[in-house]
């Protein structure tokens, strides 16, 4: 009798820094009125975040990456009239060009509190937002062996999502700062491989034992088995500004999970690598994003990131078809030839200071940019 193929629903959310119209600066005290009327409208699929300066949305459980990418469309476009009501805008962007993380204050609620108090600076400087993309995987012990397989690809869906050169004000030279900032905290960065569902939740039960933690929630890896739902979850991309970017990200990642399914189906699994190596490539996208390629571990060579693109999309082609995603995971070339966020971000301030643009003007027409990218096509 064939094994049931395992569902492979989507869901994602997104996280949204809210900046003041009149100056371009991040939101510090944000009306309560916003969140309530955003949850009037779109009820349990939005949520308060962290800082108060930012706000999540989430889909429903969708059947295909479309319907995801539907419902994306419909939350952000409620969360952008809203928020013009009361003076405001979402950006889709994983830092502000310019904001200072020591004037934002944290949501008054029981697990931000605890966050705020347990992390302290390294919690305070959290003035990030990412993309998350849960897949529906309803075997835990499959869940475990594709969250080691997987994590081969991490770097390459980076760098397609890179959304975060700014900081404080400066070009940082990185495409996705996000990362440097995330990577303060604990229980972050690539996952630990186990070799079963049961050695991974004996790994969580010293810890909770230990009081270090309340449960797994409070891993927060680039991918991790998610605590609530019976998926494995995409943490490790900034978020894209363009909708129709995130959407690819997200087709990827069901695509490239299928795929590897579809191999251990065969009997078949794709080589495990060290955390050495695939740090290093991690560190490649967080620092050049697609733009100086990532390391072929086989050949030992840096490979140009449109190469390694088009050998991901003939990996994945056959689960694209299945899944309905292929134009989605195709739009990945337009992602390479036209730029991620970060490469528009810093093209825009360095166009706007040799136009003659003081510093902070050049950054106010970044944050105007990314203003009217996340609302674009909707």
């Amino acid at each position: 009798m064939k094994k049931q193929e395992p569902p492979f629903t989507i869901g994602i959310e997104e996280e949204y820094l809210l900046v003041d119209l009149k100056t371009r600066d991040l939101a510090v005290n944000v009306p309560e009125a916003l969140m309530i009327e955003c949850q009037r409208r779109l009820e349990d699929q939005v949520s308060p975040e962290f800082l108060q300066s930012q706000i999540e949305v989430g889909t429903q459980v969708c059947a295909t990456v479309k319907e995801g990418g539907q419902e994306l469309a419909g939350m952000r476009k409620c969360v952008a009239e809203v928020a013009k009501e009361h003076g405001l805008a979402p950006i889709a962007a994983s830092t502000h060009p310019f904001a200072a993380w020591d004037r934002q204050k944290h949501t008054d609620k029981a697990r931000y509190n605890t966050l705020a108090r347990d992390m302290q600076a390294v919690a305070r400087r959290l003035v990030i937002c990412g993309m998350h993309v849960h897949v529906g995987l309803n075997d835990d012990n499959l869940r475990i062996d594709l969250l080691d397989q997987v994590s081969y690809f991490l770097p390459h869906l980076l760098a397609l999502s890179t959304s975060s050169p700014f900081w404080r004000g400066e070009d940082t030279g990185l495409k996705s700062y996000r990362i440097s900032v995330f990577d303060e905290l604990p229980r972050s960065g690539l996952p630990e491989a186990f070799d079963s569902w049961g050695e991974y939740q004996r790994h969580i039960a010293i810890l909770i034992h230990a009081g270090v933690i309340e449960d797994a929630t409070k891993l927060w890896w680039d991918v991790r088995p998610s605590a609530r739902f019976p998926t494995l979850e995409l943490r490790i991309p900034d978020i894209c500004t363009r909708l129709q970017d995130g959407v690819t990200i997200a087709a990827l990642f069901v695509s490239l999970l299928r795929m590897l399914y579809r191999l251990k189906r065969n009997n078949q699994r794709w080589r495990r690598y060290s955390r050495m190596l695939i740090k290093e490539n991690r560190w490649r996208a967080q620092r050049y994003g697609t733009d100086q390629g990532l390391i072929d571990f086989g050949l030992g060579e840096i490979i140009p990131y449109a190469d390694l693109l088009e050998e991901i999309i003939d990996l994945v082609r056959e689960d694209a078809l299945e899944l309905n995603c292929l134009p989605e995971v195709e739009h990945a070339r337009q992602i390479v030839t036209g730029g991620t966020s970060a490469h528009r971000q810093v093209a825009v301030y360095h166009e706007a200071l040799a136009a003659g643009a003081e510093k902070t003007e050049a950054q106010r027409q970044v944050v105007d940019m990314l203003i009217a990218e996340t609302v674009a096509d909707l």
